[in-house]
């Protein structure tokens, strides 16, 4: 495998149109507060906010619970108090009416309620739980990827198995490494090929330490006559990192990217 060549057919991106928003996931978030955010509705466009937050406070003081969500915050997120200098946690405003008006008035909520701009929390916060979503794509960009090369062999006609543990792979010393899963398992007449596989849009360190562990593990796993690591990974990402890409191509024979994967399908179609 060339290195130059691999450089120079990185795919931009591997991001689809089902890529950008995992609505299924977005939906059932809401569902989980939904009611609560119904009930949070009496607040808005309220002359006396103050007055209407006690007034549903005592009727149910439960709905205040998912205010975090208003500002796209999801845990129980320690502030500050700009004067006393006071670590005060989100959910300790929660606790009676007149620190959920604070909360409101301090984060700005309050002219948002009383501005007349709001007309349904549910539907706001929908917009907030599809940005929210937004930082998974990463995660899921992974998942892109398995699936992709999953067509690539499945339309080679070539069989595998996906997410196998080492201690599920025959013959394999699994004693003598870290427990691991790998992302496909083909098996030939000649070689058992444990793969990884991955996608990198953005730069990091991160990329340096994916590269010298997956050079470790190709040592550990070659120097094994009936196994062979293969990792197929694509990306921008490693142009930032070129200098510890290029060192493990110096050690793991098998390193792929989308371009040059039909390389390997020749190869192992030959054993089979």
């Amino acid at each position: 495998m060339d290195f130059k060549q691999f450089m120079d057919t990185l795919t931009t991106t591997n991001s689809t149109l089902e890529l950008l928003v995992g609505f299924d996931k977005v939906k059932n978030n809401l569902a989980t507060i939904e009611m609560k955010l119904t009930q949070l509705n009496y607040l808005l466009n309220k002359q006396d906010l103050k007055l209407a937050v006690k007034n549903l406070f005592s009727q149910n003081n439960e709905c205040f619970s998912v205010l975090n969500i208003l500002c796209a915050v999801r845990d129980n997120k320690a502030t500050i108090d700009k004067e006393s200098r006071k670590i005060t946690y989100i959910n300790d405003y929660f606790e009676n009416s007149d620190s959920i008006y604070e909360f409101l008035t301090k984060t700005g909520l309050a002219d948002i309620f009383s501005n007349g701009n709001l007309t349904n929390l549910v539907d706001y916060v929908f917009g907030i739980e599809v940005g929210l979503d937004t930082n998974a794509r990463k995660n899921r960009g992974g998942t892109v990827m398995e699936e992709m090369i999953s067509e690539v062999f499945t339309d080679a006609k070539i069989e595998f198995k996906t997410q196998v543990q080492d201690k599920d792979i025959v013959g394999f010393p699994n004693q003598s490494f870290d427990k691991k899963q790998y992302d496909f398992v083909i098996i030939t007449k000649r070689k058992t090929y444990l793969i990884e596989t991955n996608f990198y849009n953005g730069g990091g360190s991160k990329l340096n330490e994916v590269a010298r562990s997956y050079t470790d593990l190709a040592k550990n796993i070659n120097k094994l006559d009936a196994f062979e690591f293969v990792w197929i990974t694509d990306g921008l990402g490693w142009k930032s990192a070129k200098n510890k890409l290029k060192e493990a191509f110096e050690h793991i024979p098998c390193i792929y990217n989308l371009s040059t994967i039909d390389q390997f399908i020749e190869n192992i179609s030959q054993e089979l």
